[in-house]
Formats: C-alpha cells, structure tokens, sequence
C-alpha cells in the first residue's frame, strides 16, 4: 500500500448516512473527514458493473476536483435468490420514479414482492450478503481498495429504526436481531488486524487498518 501521509481526507459521497458512520471507523485514527456534499461538488455517472469500478469512479473524481486523497465506498445488498440482485443497483432500487430521492422502504418492498414471487419464503432460501468496498485514490490516479462482506438472511417485515438502506431487513450469521436493531457501535465493532465486526463497512475499514499499520511498521 502506498503510504498515507495525511490525516485529511475527501470522502467521496453525498449520503449522510454513509458519511456518519465511516466518520464513526475513522476517528480512531485521528483522520478529518470532509464530503463532497458539504464542497458542492456533483455526483459523477456510477455506470460500473462491480463494486470496484464504482469506488473508483467516485474516489477519482473527489480526488482530481480537490487534490486531496480521496476515500469512497461503493456498498450493495446482493440476494442469493436473485441472482445477486440488487448488488451494484443496490440504492438505484431505492430511486424514486420522480426522482425526488431515494425511498429504502419501497425497495425493501421490491425485494420482498420478488422473493415471494419465487416462493423464497423460508430461511434457507433467502441468504444475502453486504459488500463494501473502499477505495482510496490520489489525485494522480493511484488507487487502493478493501473489500468487507457481511451475510446474512433476509426478514420480512422490516426491524428497527437504527442505521440506514437496507439494514432492517437483514439478519446478520450468528444473530437475533437485524442491522436496523443495533446500534453504531454495536453494528461495527471491530479489532484492527483480525477482521472481527458484524457490517461489511467494518470488516473493510479493518484491513483498510492494518494496511496503514503494517505500512507504519
């Protein structure tokens, strides 16, 4: 990994949500964390087939518009039963048809309509996985990225208020109760270096890390 030598970093996002809770994962390490929202900078065409390619669209753009590093995440909900669906489309399911914004309870309701139309109803048919995957970018192009998983089951209906997208409908390995039911804390405790947290997000930020440290070292 190309070393790091600044604790300012661009995150290359205009969801608040998102903005909290990588904020949350990195103050630890002492980083100051601005958005492209809060600069009034666009939203560049997400038009990639992979979590990666998305990341470094947006990471590259942050980066090259501000000259500093930029840090972007490009996450999805991938269903088993469709195929992987909504995966790289994940908040495009959320989009409001008159594109007033995004709208997580109708698209946990699509997700819902399309498993019960091919009678995923029980357990062992609805398994689902989160995936994150951070880039971090230099204005001169350099990127690196870090990929987390989280998987789970779908449940229906929705449980909790707490985080945000898609978390009340999904039940991570290992618990009783949703993403939607848990606290920040709770949904990204980690310890660096062993990979050790329930969110996509933290397992990310994990090796995200111990790269930094082992390149410290």
């Amino acid at each position: 990994m190309r070393a790091l030598d600044t604790n300012s970093l661009i995150l290359a996002s205009h969801n608040e949500g998102k903005l909290r809770e990588i904020r949350d994962l990195m103050e630890p390490y002492g980083f100051e964390i601005t958005s492209v929202a809060e600069r009034n900078l666009p939203e560049p065409s997400e038009d990639g087939t992979t979590f990666e390619e998305n990341a470094y669209t947006k990471a590259s753009a942050a980066a090259k518009a501000t000259g500093m590093v930029a840090l972007s995440d490009d996450s999805g909900l991938c269903v088993d039963a469709l195929g992987g669906a909504p995966g790289v489309y994940t908040a495009d399911w959320a989009q409001n048809d008159d594109g007033s914004g995004r709208d997580f309870a109708m698209a946990m309701g699509k997700v819902e309509d399309m498993l019960q139309k091919i009678g995923a109803t029980q357990p062992d048919v609805r398994k689902a996985y989160f995936c994150a995957v951070l880039c971090l970018c230099w204005p001169d192009g350099h990127a690196e990225y870090f990929r987390g998983e989280a998987h789970g089951t779908l449940v229906w209906p929705p449980r909790g208020d707490k985080g945000f997208g898609y978390d009340p409908v999904f039940q991570p390995d290992g618990q009783s109760r949703t993403f939607g039911e848990m606290d920040a804390e709770e949904k990204h405790s980690w310890a660096p270096g062993d990979g050790d947290g329930l969110s996509h997000r933290a397992r990310a930020f994990a090796k995200f890390a111990q790269a930094m440290l082992d390149k410290a070292q």
